[in-house]
Parts: C-alpha cells; sequence; structure tokens
C-alpha cells in the first residue's frame, strides 16, 4: 500500500487560504432535529449548519437564530457522508463522515476513506455541543488540516421562514481568546443578543469566523475536538463540558420517565413506531415556569401554543396527565384580560401562540401573545374536564376554575357576538388569521362552488368543542358544591345540541356542513371537521352513523388515513396543505369520535393506515401531515415538504386512537379504569401497560386478544385501583 503524502504539502503561506472552501459536496443533504427546552438546532446529515447554501438550519433560541453557520472541512474539502442517525432517545446525532479523494497539483494526495470522523451533537441549556473523533485508517502518519467555519445572523425565525425586512440590527464579531469568540446582535428592540463560541484543545489558529487545526494523526491514531456555539441567555449555571451535558440530558430523561406510564407492545414494528412517539413528545416537551409544555413543532412551532398543545395533552391524558395540568397552568397564566384588536385578544381567550423573537417585539408581526384562535378557549375547559375527571385533583379545579369561568364567558359573550348560540370569530385586523380554526389557511374554509367562506364563520367542530366544555365545566361546578350553575351549564349545553342539529346537518350531502357562513347558510362541504364534532358528542346517533360511513369510503380514506376534505370537494387538492392532505391528529380526534358512538370495529383502518405511513417513514415518525394521494401497492406516502417533524400532536396521535379503540374511562373518584367495549386491530398484538394512573391510585396491565375478543389481565394494582371491562 502507498504511503499518504505528508499533510505539510498542502498547507499554504498564505493562511487565509486555509478558511476556504475547496471543494464541495454538490448533493442535497437531509436534516434532523435536536431539541433541549427553549433551544433547538436544525443540522443536516453531516452535522453541518447552513452547508451548500441550506438557509433554515440553526440554532434557535426563543424564536431567534444564534448559530447560522458550522460546517466541517478536512483538507479545505467537504467530507463524505457514510451514515447518520439519531440515537432513540432523540438526544444526540451521530454522524460518520470520511474524506473523499483529494488531489494537489493535479495529483491524487489522499485517498477517499482514509480518515473516519464521527461528529457527535446535541443540545442543551441554551448550547449546541458537538465533538468530533479523528481516526487515521491510512498506513502513512498524517498531518491533517481541519477548518471549522461558523457564523452569526440573529435572524428572527420569521425571516428565516422567507418574510423581509427593511431594517436589521448589527452585529459584531470579537475573538475573545485563544479558544473563544464572540457574536453580539445590538437588535433594533434595544436587547442584545449574544453567541458564545469556544473550541477545545486551542485551535492552530482561530478568526472571527473560522478555526483551523493541524492535527498529528500517526497510523491508527485519533484526535478529539470539541465545539460548542451558547445562545447567551442570562442563565446563571456556567457552561459545562461536553460529557457533563450528555450525562445531565441523559439523566434528565430518566427522571422524566420516572412515575409515567410504559407501553410495550409484542407487535416490533408497532412499538418501535410508539417509542418514537413517546421519544418526540419528550423532545418536544419544554419546563416551563408553569410546569411541562408541549411546543407543537420543529423547526416553525417551538414555542408555546394553545390549541396544539390542548389537543396533545388530550390525546395522551391516559400516560401523563401531569403534561395537561402544565399546559392548563400555562394558559390560564396567559388568559386574555383585555381586548387588543392587533392581537385578536377578548376577555377571557385563551392563548394562540406565543414569540419571543426581535419582529414580534416590535410588532413586525401580531403574534407577542396572539389570540387568534376560535376553539383554544373551549378545547381548555374540555381539557381541564378532563384532567380533573382523571386525576381528582381538587386542589387544581379550585386553582383552576377561575379560568373556566372567565373562559365561559368569553365563550358566551365575545365568542358569539351576535348572541345566536354559536361562537364564530373573524379576525380584527387584516394582520391576524384569516381563519381561525385548526384549518388556519386563508382557502381552508369555503363555498361547494370553490368560493371563499364569508364571516364571521362558526366552524362545526367548535360547537362541538363548546358543546364538551359545558359538560365539562357542569361536571367541575357540581364537584365544587356549585349545584345550580352545573345545572344551567347543562341546560345550555341541551339547547345547542338542538341548535346544532337544526343548523349544520345538510340533508342533501348527509353530513353535518363544515361551517355557518357570516349570513348563518350553512357552508355544505364534506369535511374532516365533522368528526371531531363526533368526539364531543355533539351529534344524534343516526347523523354519526351516516358521517362515520361516509368518512371511511374512498372519497376520504386514502388508505394511508383520512384526507382533510373529501376528493369530490372543488378546492381538493392532495398537496395542499388543509385541503386534501392527511394529519395525523385530523385522524385521532375522528377516531375518538368514531368510539364515541360505538363504532371501534371501523377505526381499525385508520390505525392500521397510520401504522404503515409511519413505518416509511424517516425514524418511523409521523410527520405534522403528509399528501393525500391515494396509496398505491408498493409505493410509500408523498411527504409534505415543509411539514414540520416532529409534531408533538403527531406524535401523540397513535396513543390517542389506541385508547379510543380500547374505549379508555378513568373516573377517580372510584379510581376505576373502565374498557367500554374494547376493540384491538390484530396487528397491535399484546399491549402491556404499566404504571397507569387512575385517580390516586396505578395499574399495571395486559391487553390482547382471546378467541376473537379483546381481554385485560391486571397484573398489580396500588391503592385500590381497579381494570374492569364493559
Amino acid at each position: 500500500m502507498a504511503r499518504a503524502p505528508n499533510l505539510h504539502s498542502l498547507e499554504h503561506d498564505n493562511e487565509e487560504e486555509e478558511f476556504l472552501i475547496a471543494a464541495t459536496d454538490g448533493s442535497a443533504r437531509a436534516h434532523q432535529t435536536l431539541k433541549h427546552d427553549d433551544a433547538f438546532a436544525v443540522l443536516d446529515t453531516h452535522g453541518d449548519i447552513g452547508a451548500l447554501g441550506s438557509t433554515s438550519d440553526g440554532l434557535f433560541f426563543k424564536d431567534t437564530r444564534y448559530l447560522s453557520r458550522l460546517e466541517l472541512l478536512m483538507a479545505r474539502s467537504a467530507p463524505l457522508l457514510l451514515g447518520s442517525a439519531v440515537d432513540k432517545t432523540d438526544v444526540q446525532l451521530c454522524s460518520d463522515l470520511t474524506n473523499p479523494d483529494v488531489y494537489a497539483d493535479g495529483e491524487l494526495w489522499l485517498h477517499k476513506d482514509a480518515i473516519h470522523v464521527f461528529r457527535t451533537s446535541y443540545v442543551r441549556d441554551g448550547a449546541i455541543h458537538q465533538r468530533l473523533l479523528f481516526t487515521n485508517h491510512s498506513s502513512a502518519d498524517l498531518k491533517l488540516s481541519v477548518t471549522i467555519i461558523f457564523d452569526c445572523d440573529f435572524a428572527d425565525i420569521f425571516e428565516v421562514r422567507g418574510m423581509r425586512r427593511d431594517k436589521r440590527g448589527t452585529v459584531e464579531r470579537t475573538v475573545q481568546s485563544a479558544h473563544s469568540v464572540n457574536f453580539a446582535y445590538a437588535g433594533l428592540d434595544g436587547v442584545t443578543r449574544q453567541t458564545a463560541i469556544r473550541f477545545e484543545p486551542q485551535p492552530s489558529a482561530l478568526k472571527e469566523t473560522a478555526a483551523l487545526y493541524r492535527l498529528d494523526l500517526p497510523h491508527k491514531a485519533t484526535a478529539t475536538l470539541f465545539f460548542s456555539g451558547t445562545a447567551e441567555t442570562g442563565r446563571s449555571s456556567p457552561a459545562c463540558s461536553y460529557l457533563k451535558g450528555l450525562r445531565d440530558a441523559h439523566r434528565s430523561l430518566r427522571r422524566a420517565e420516572v412515575g409515567t406510564t410504559s407501553v410495550d407492545v409484542s407487535n416490533p414494528e408497532l412499538d418501535s413506531v410508539l417509542k418514537k412517539s413517546l421519544a418526540d413528545l419528550r423532545l418536544l416537551t419544554t419546563n416551563t415556569d408553569d410546569g411541562p409544555y408541549p411546543y407543537a413543532g420543529t423547526p416553525w412551532y417551538s414555542t408555546t401554543f394553545g390549541r396544539d398543545a390542548l389537543v396533545t395533552a388530550l390525546q395522551i391524558l391516559w400516560l401523563d396527565p401531569l403534561l395537561a395540568r402544565g399546559v392548563l397552568r400555562r394558559l390560564a397564566r396567559f388568559q386574555a384580560h383585555d381586548f387588543d384588536a392587533d392581537a385578536d385578544a377578548q376577555p377571557g381567550k385563551i392563548l394562540h401562540e406565543m414569540r419571543d423573537g426581535e419582529m414580534a417585539a416590535l410588532r413586525e408581526i401580531p403574534f407577542g401573545l396572539y389570540y387568534g384562535s376560535v376553539d383554544s378557549t373551549p378545547l381548555f375547559i374540555v381539557v381541564a374536564g378532563a384532567y380533573i375527571a382523571a386525576t381528582g385533583d381538587k386542589t387544581f379545579l379550585r386553582e383552576i376554575w377561575p379560568s373556566v369561568v372567565r373562559a365561559l364567558e368569553w365563550i358566551d359573550g365575545p365568542g358569539d357576538p351576535d348572541r345566536d348560540g354559536f361562537v364564530e370569530y373573524a379576525r380584527e385586523t387584516d394582520r391576524g388569521l384569516s381563519n381561525q380554526g385548526w384549518k388556519d389557511s386563508h382557502d381552508a374554509i369555503f363555498n361547494c362552488d370553490g368560493s371563499l367562506a364569508t364571516g364571521p364563520i362558526a366552524l362545526v367542530e367548535v360547537q362541538g368543542y363548546v358543546y364538551a366544555a359545558k359538560v365539562a365545566a357542569a361536571r367541575m361546578a357540581s364537584d365544587l358544591g356549585l349545584g345550580s350553575r352545573a345545572t344551567e351549564l347543562l341546560e345550555q349545553a341541551a339547547t345547542l345540541q338542538q341548535n346544532f342539529e337544526r343548523h349544520f346537518w345538510c340533508e342533501d350531502i348527509g353530513f353535518y356542513a363544515v361551517a355557518l357562513d357570516g349570513n348563518k347558510k350553512p357552508v355544505g362541504v364534506r369535511s374532516s371537521n365533522a368528526g371531531h364534532a363526533l368526539c364531543t358528542g355533539i351529534a344524534s346517533n343516526d347523523r354519526a352513523a351516516s358521517v362515520v360511513g361516509q368518512i371511511l369510503k374512498p372519497n376520504f380514506f386514502s388508505g394511508w388515513g383520512i384526507r382533510t376534505i373529501a376528493t369530490s370537494e372543488s378546492r381538493y387538492n392532495p398537496m395542499s396543505y388543509h385541503n386534501g392532505s392527511i394529519w395525523p391528529h385530523d385522524n385521532s380526534m375522528i377516531a375518538a369520535g368514531f368510539a364515541r358512538y360505538g363504532f371501534k370495529r371501523d377505526i381499525e383502518p385508520i390505525f392500521d393506515g397510520l401504522l404503515d405511513a409511519a413505518l416509511t417513514m424517516d425514524q418511523r415518525r409521523l410527520p405534522e401531515l403528509f399528501c393525500g394521494f391515494r396509496r398505491r401497492s408498493g409505493r410509500a406516502p408523498v411527504l409534505y415538504p415543509v411539514a414540520c417533524s416532529p409534531q408533538a400532536w403527531s406524535s401523540g396521535a397513535l396513543f390517542h386512537i389506541l385508547s379510543s379503540m380500547l374505549g379508555f374511562d378513568i373516573d377517580a373518584a372510584t379510581r376505576t379504569l373502565t374498557l367500554n367495549s374494547p376493540y384491538l386491530s390484530p396487528r397491535a398484538g399484546t399491549i402491556s401497560i404499566k404504571n397507569m394512573h387512575i385517580g390516586c391510585g396505578s395499574a399495571d396491565f395486559i391487553v390482547h386478544r382471546r378467541n376473537g375478543a379483546v381481554v385485560a389481565e391486571v397484573t398489580d394494582s396500588r391503592a385500590g385501583a381497579k381494570v374492569i371491562m364493559a
């Protein structure tokens, strides 16, 4: 084997040339996301940020990008990717790299695959940490030049998403020491944001945006470099070493698992999908001052959202009730107290979205504290009622009740401005969201001829949420000894149910209208929204059966899942965001509606379709949405190109569907979990559930099929918890 030449032959008198890119990998690279609390990083599979002109990568903290470029070069060449994966806990990205063929003066200087680089990355406490382990597998002793290029632009996340600004603040770059560089951004909002870059060991040369190492690598020897980029966030805790931070991350995960419900499935495919979903939920859950809170999704929605978190909390209430408490407490703290047209805020309304970046502070966007969702407020009450029913937490009930009362006042007041009994929306200014249900695209609510519906809009599912909210509030009022208030709320729910049937049912299509428009005319479009209404119990039995029957037909069901609208509708487009795509959380809410009306067996194709879709996805992870094309033999689902992944309510979807099929009903007062007419897809196999909280008690049990029936066997119970079949 020929001896590789000494790498000193590649060094130049002009040190600036060591920081240039002489060769690039021209192929597009996939991306991965790492997160911890309010910080997250989007990296490519090499572990780079901003390489090859990618503009959406970065280290982000509270809606600002604190690191916009991080690129590794070996011998002035981009490495080749051997393999890359995020570990099963979602903590660490592991990338295996090697050198390409390197030429000097027209001759092959270094053969491909001579150097192996094991590059690992994680995010912790507002910082991205990387370790780079170089191993020389050539037959020669080498001196390897390694360049790490970095930069910080402090772009607001809305700039990263494509919004243009007339003015920006200024960035200063300072070499602080032989190990470190500091970036400082003087924002137009008067806030200075800083990033601290640090290397270990000391580079051979360090400039404002690049570090150069000259590594001595004898045959079979290794060398290790460490990099950290820290968003200076005002934390009092000092920066920690790579190994300590990684150890702390894994310890935190183990602590989070203590006391929570675990699910193990005999079907290894389903088990792997559920384990990934649970890891993603932990990844997205942020420790706030109010408790754990699931941020909606990365990269664009890694912040406090109302609707998303409430739905996620409802999906996994049986797995982790404390998540619901954290969500409720945080949303109660930010509940609107005043009218603010720019923020679509009204007293009692629950938050839609919170943003912390420079553009929000300057009101260049309306989303600092933004209340433009019509469903967050009734869903807040629904989740509060579900949490209390499952836990019997009377102390928290007394704490949250004033917020429930204010939410009810919004429902009966500003939420229903014409006092017709239906909650509706119309944005206050042109800067707000034009549609304020979960389908908030500008074209999501349309008439059967394709024209956009004009508001104020009363959505079908929102009336269901209001119905369920009043029933839940009545139960909570009764628990507090407010009997007359409970009776009043139940009477209001009954009246709403009657009016709902009269105004929303469209006999000509055998389906509920997606909405009433501003003239109270039914918008007669077959939409998945009606499935959400079913999960609240507002629909009559015969009409619910009609909806279920249509949703299961190919017009809605693609084979992978249920589309957001039927293929027969004028604006159907399988590649659209809300008009024909498939959303896992949407399917889970529909499945809950099926279960509510006794159609548990009909959930099976939805469950199996989403499971099959997940098995084809990267990391077996269900994304925010995917395209609604018909399932074809041998073909995977068509991905939606900018879908968030992971997304909290997508991660909760299969858990929600599973609990709906099994008919879980938790009664904290009697410490009883009832499985109401349970059904289990044959593909699920045996399901082992441990430490499920049932009021003040908990139980371990196994669910499986026996002779065509579903049976539950309790293996352990604590504090009087019971599991029964009904």
